[in-house]
């Protein structure tokens, strides 16, 4: 076990390497390769040039590429000074860029959104998983009755409808029509009641997406593990449905529905835009669709890091769930 936790670790290093790698090249590389000035890009087109030179020597941007991304590294483990002339910046560890128009560091911002987002993830993929998953077993024992095709034509509505119609039609239900769920966000420094009333909501309506996908994927699985050998077998040894179906068959059901909650939840911690946007919550994802508004680059920048090293670590969890669900997958 430990050193197939050695090794998920190793890979999950090189793999956060190369996305900052990756990323350095999206937003600094290829715009100068095209054509485009990074240094505009941070302040502006319509940036007088001596604010958008200041800004290319702050970030370096004459000397040679790997200087450059030897300090982009550097800025996230150790920190950065921005400096030019005698306008000195200081960015503190771990400094995922730094704003010139609003004149702060980004690191700052995100972890101020970051426990919104956060929250709005982690609830979300709490209820889409008790439901999703409950839903598809049960349908996948009960395959061809009505709970089955009721259960599957609900999961098919949940995926075919956008987030945001099913955002505005809660919203105009419960908030403005029974007036029963108050949709305003409230931080839970002022009141847990006030923030579940604000959360709920969203979490539902997050949650019915990805519980639709997660009931056809446990069902689709489910009804192809229930005719496998081993499960047959231990109906044969007498074993009772319970533990045939808890014990054998949800150990490889879990497995495709593990891969999708790494990738659907690190994803979230990023891209939950459309649905911090339809219930105004202060997010990451609001932070993001205003920096896009307002050409602010290095709130961008930071965020897709974030958002990437989201992933990296909730893949990692998820590779540590399979070892201890499936022992096969140590020997991988």
């Amino acid at each position: 076990m430990l050193a197939y936790l050695i090794r998920r670790l190793f890979a999950a290093a090189v793999m956060l390497v190369v996305i900052i790698l990756v990323v350095f090249g999206i937003f600094f590389l290829i715009p100068s390769w095209t054509g485009v000035d990074p240094a505009t890009m941070y302040v502006g087109k319509q940036s007088d040039a001596a604010a958008v030179e200041a800004v290319r020597q702050k970030l370096q941007l004459g000397e040679p590429i790997y200087v450059q991304a030897l300090e982009f590294f550097k800025g996230l483990f150790v920190g950065r000074t921005y400096s030019s002339g005698g306008d000195v910046t200081h960015c503190a560890s771990p400094c995922f860029g730094y704003s010139f128009r609003s004149e702060q560091a980004i690191w700052p911002l995100i972890t101020d959104r970051l426990p919104v987002t956060l929250t709005l993830a982690l609830g979300a993929a709490v209820l889409w998983l008790l439901l999703g998953v409950s839903a598809g077993v049960l349908s996948a024992l009960k395959r061809g009755s009505l709970w089955d095709r009721s259960v599957m034509t609900i999961a098919l509505s949940g995926v075919s409808l956008p987030i945001y119609f099913t955002a505005m039609i809660s919203l105009a239900v419960f908030t403005y029509g029974l007036g029963v769920i108050d949709g305003q966000y409230m931080a839970i420094g002022e009141g847990v009641g006030g923030w579940l009333q604000g959360m709920i909501l969203p979490w539902v309506t997050l949650a019915f997406l990805y519980a639709a996908m997660y009931a056809r994927i446990t069902r689709a699985t489910m009804l192809e593990v229930m005719g496998e050998d081993y499960i047959r077998t231990a109906r044969a040894k007498g074993l009772r449905e319970p533990v045939v179906i808890g014990k054998h068959a949800m150990r490889s059901t879990m497995t495709p529905i593990l891969t999708m909650l790494g990738m659907d939840l690190g994803a979230l911690i990023g891209g939950a835009i459309l649905t911090e946007t339809a219930f105004n919550l202060p997010g990451l994802g609001q932070a993001v669709l205003k920096a896009i508004g307002e050409r602010d680059l290095p709130i961008i920048v930071g965020v897709t890091l974030i958002t990437s090293l989201a992933v990296i670590v909730a893949n990692l969890v998820v590779d540590i769930l399979y070892a201890a669900i499936d022992p096969r997958v140590r020997l991988a």
